[in-house]
């Protein structure tokens, strides 16, 4: 049996060290697209608040739905790639809204 040299063992030692750092890269990476995705949604549930508080202070009521808030003051909803809660308890109380993002197939 043929016995490894220093060369060759420096060279298993830096290809596993380089496969190493890819691999910390590869999953630092996909935090980082997991992060955006959650502050993405956050923007977009704040952009949605914002609408329904102007509804409120331009009517004196909160919107019955989103698409009202689309029909008359312009939100555009994504509906693609964010599922919209929203929940009316009566046109006096704030409504509960929630945005979350959809996973993509392979996700």
């Amino acid at each position: 049996m043929k016995k490894l040299n220093l060369t060759q063992i420096s060279l298993l030692v830096s290809v596993l060290i380089i496969a190493l750092i890819g691999a910390v890269v590869f999953m630092s990476i996909d935090d980082f697209g997991d992060k955006y995705t959650d502050n993405r949604t956050e923007e977009i549930r704040s952009t949605v608040v914002s609408y329904v508080a102007q509804c409120y202070a331009m009517e004196g009521k909160y919107p019955p739905d989103l698409y009202y808030l689309q029909a008359n003051y312009g939100l555009q909803l994504d509906e693609d790639q964010y599922i919209y809660h929203y929940e009316i308890f009566a046109t006096n109380i704030f409504p509960d809204v929630q945005v979350f993002g959809m996973q993509k197939a392979g996700d």
